[in-house]
This record gives structure tokens, sequence and C-alpha cells, in this order.
């Protein structure tokens, strides 16, 4: 059934994108109002076009792209509707801390300046620093509070935590968690480091090679896969059960597979829980010679 407009904060219908020799094929996906939806792929999945796809920074080849309804991600209202952390601060490098509400703040109608310094302060962001002076971590909780700063309902997070500390990703976490206590808030967290999410999302996309290979809740994914192992060569009707194999030197194999599917490996191949990282590694390692979706 079609998710309707009041439980549904982003979707996204046949989209097409081309860059260069890189494709997004044919992308539905749906954001629930709400919760946390994290966006997952190895590198080169296509999770950043498709991230400036959403906010309207890149034209799409075809499909649709609607926010809170509008098709319009630029309009006025769904922008103040919105804050985003991406790889660089929107910040002019020369200015300082102190200064970018001035500037920033002119860009939302709803712009808190207030709680732009109480988050500032909370984050320990020097307020007389430059911009460019910004270490990494600083640079990203900057964003952050410039992106909750005009009280958005869905923040977009593109890659957040790449090269962030163990305290500051606690910290980004933290900020996830109070944000979505709202129930009106919906968050969309693109990373390729699954273990940020285990305990942060609730709805899952896993990207490989452009198109969607899952889409769903992160418990029906460890419900619905598993990871079997072992040696020599796979039975025929194991083989077509296995999903994204690999094999060592020493002969061994292993892949994903789903969890209905179990009685087809034999006594000697072990079958454990898949973790949301073995879902991503084999699903990826299955587009190199296919794009289709997953069955369920």
């Amino acid at each position: 059934m079609e998710p309707t407009l009041t439980d549904t904060a982003i979707l996204v219908r046949s989209l097409r994108k081309q860059q260069g020799s890189f494709a997004l094929h044919d992308l539905d996906i749906t954001v629930p109002t709400g919760l946390v939806t994290g966006l997952v792929g190895p590198n080169g999945a296509g999770k950043t076009t498709l991230v400036k796809s959403i906010l309207g920074l890149v034209r799409c080849d075809a499909g649709t792209i609607s926010l809170f309804g509008s098709e319009s991600p630029t309009d006025a209202a769904v922008h103040d509707r919105i804050g985003v952390v991406l790889d660089q601060v929107s910040a002019a490098p020369e200015w300082r801390v102190r200064s970018i509400g001035g500037y920033v703040g002119l860009l939302y109608r709803r712009w808190d300046e207030r709680r732009f310094r109480e988050l500032l302060d909370r984050y320990g962001v020097p307020l007389g620093n430059r911009v460019s002076e910004l270490s990494r971590g600083q640079s990203v909780k900057l964003s952050l509070a410039i992106a909750l700063a005009h009280e958005p309902e869905l923040l977009v997070l593109d890659e957040p935590s790449s090269g962030l500390d163990p305290v500051a990703r606690r910290d980004l976490a933290d900020t996830i968690r109070e944000f979505v206590l709202d129930p009106g808030h919906t968050v969309l967290f693109s990373t390729h480091i699954t273990a940020e999410l285990d305990d942060l999302a609730d709805h899952l996309v896993v990207l490989a090679g452009g198109a969607v290979a899952y889409e769903g809740g992160v418990d029906e994914l460890h419900e619905r896969f598993a990871v079997a192992r072992g040696a020599g060569p796979l039975p025929d009707d194991a083989r077509a059960a296995t999903i994204g194999a690999r094999h060592d030197t020493s002969g061994r194999w292993e892949g994903l597979i789903r969890t209905r599917d179990t009685a087809a490996f034999g006594p000697d191949v072990v079958i454990d829980p898949a973790t949301t990282d073995d879902v991503v590694i084999h699903l990826a390692e299955q587009s190199r010679t296919t794009r289709t979706e997953i069955p369920a």
C-alpha cells in the first residue's frame, strides 16, 4: 500500500540519475515520519548522490521526489522544515563562529539565535574561532547547531561522523536520539559505517551499485537474513540460495542467505545471525553481477 503524506517525510519514486559511468537506477524509497532511517552502503553506492537529489542540489534525470508532500524541495516552506549536515560547513571559512547566526539566520524564518548559542556552548565550539580553524569534530558540531537552530522537522545527515573520534560520535548519536523524541521529527542518516546505526535506526535503506538492495525495518532485516559459512564447493541448491558468496584462498566460503533457506545447507555449514555489515557487504558483492533487488 502506498504510504500517505501524513506518515511519510520523503517519498522517492523511479529516481534515475546518471553521473559519468555511475547511475542511480529507478530508486523507490520511503522515509517514514517519526523514525531514524539509515541510508547505508559501500563507498560509491550512490548515497551522497541520492541525498543531494533529495535536497535539490543535483537535478534528477527521471522520477519524482516529495518532501512533506511537496515536489519542490527548494520552496521556502519546505526549506525551513529541513536541517542539513553535509561534509562541509555551510559557512564561509573566514567567518567567526559567533557571527554565523547573523548571516545564516537570514535564510530561515524560524531562526533562533539563542538556541544556536546554546548548542554551540553545549558542543564546545569556540565562538572566537574562524570556520577554517575548526577541527573536523568541531565543524560537524557547528553544522549540527546550524541545522537545529531553526527548529526543523527533518534532519538530513550525509556521512556526518566520518573522521570523528569516539566521543564526538557519541555526542552526535545523543543529539539524534533527543531530536526524534518528538514524534513529528524524522532523521535520514547516510553512512558507510553500519555500526553507528545499530542503536539508532528504525528503518534501513541499503544501496548497492546504485540500486536499492533492501528497504525495511532493522529488526526485519536481521530476521530475514543469516550468514552461511563452509568449505569446499557449494552444492547447486545451496549456491542458488546464497547471496554475494565470497571465497578465500583456503577454499572456504561465506555468503548471505535468507533464513527461510536454511534447510538447503547441510550440517557442515555454519549459519550465524547476519549483522547489518554482513548484509551490506554481501549485497554489494551481489550487485557486481546484478542490480536487481534481493527478493523478500
